[in-house]
């Protein structure tokens, strides 16, 4: 008998457990549609006061409980935005991603993939450090001008990949002067030949011109640094074509010297 009251008490709770937590949701809920406007309104003031945590949390509720309704797409992109706007990038690219995924046809989606491009870019570190997010910048925004020829953001995009092939001119650049401080002039050669064979339109590329010629003339090669100034005189500035001929006076003097 006393069993038997234990199980129904127990059954008496467990019942009324599960009603408040039930009545608990449905007073947390949004009851309508219009109610999700609210919420979404609300979030927006959030994000636009640049409360971006408290955002957050507003439309991923949004996203979980919204997504079946017009604004599923809204709060799945503006999700995205408070992430990126908090410089949360990482987390803004996998929004954004979704988004995309999954509403295939909203209006959102170039916005969306421009965004994706913009949190590459934010990610890609100095020069001088793994640029495996600048090539993936460069990547996504190839991706995006060909899916999107005629976009409102060309020009910014495609200023965008200038920088970002400057910097990785650089770098490649930064490696050949480096096997010149060690003195390595065959290695710092084949640095440069590379940096120009991938990124001959950066400022770089005249820079690593008179790298090669000091390397040949560091390895008294005089008529070879001779020959390749000849040939590309006519597109280094002044400045540049006097070191590369101060370089080679020096190789004369140091093999006069040597006689």
């Amino acid at each position: 008998m006393v069993r038997f009251r234990l199980i129904k008490l127990f059954c008496h709770i467990f019942t009324l457990f599960v009603l408040v937590w039930i009545i608990g949701c449905a007073g947390s809920s949004p009851k309508d549609d219009r109610d999700f406007e609210s919420q979404f309104k609300k979030a927006k003031t959030l994000l636009e006061k640049k409360k971006y945590i408290r955002a957050q949390e507003e439309f991923h509720l949004l996203v979980l409980k919204a997504s079946h309704t017009d604004i599923g797409d809204d709060a799945l992109f503006y999700l995205g935005e408070s992430y990126f706007l908090n410089k949360e990038y990482p987390l803004a690219i996998s929004q954004y991603d979704r988004l995309i995924r999954k509403f295939e046809f909203s209006t959102y989606v170039e916005q969306a993939r421009w965004r994706i491009c913009e949190s590459y870019v934010s990610e890609s570190p100095d020069y001088y450090h793994d640029q495996k997010n600048t090539n993936k910048a460069l990547e996504k925004i190839q991706e995006f001008l060909d899916d999107y020829p005629s976009t409102e953001y060309r020009d910014e995009a495609q200023n965008t990949i200038l920088g970002l092939r400057a910097k990785l001119g650089m770098k490649m650049y930064e490696v050949g002067v480096l096997y010149i401080k060690l003195r390595a002039f065959d290695s710092a050669l084949i640095a440069f030949d590379n940096m120009l064979d991938n990124y001959y339109d950066t400022p770089y590329a005249e820079l690593a011109h008179v790298g090669i010629i000091r390397c040949h003339s560091e390895m008294l090669e005089v008529e070879k640094a001779q020959e390749y100034l000849g040939l590309k005189k006519d597109i280094l500035n002044v400045e540049l074509q006097t070191e590369a001929e101060r370089y080679i006076a020096k190789a004369h003097k140091r093999i006069e010297k040597a006689r």
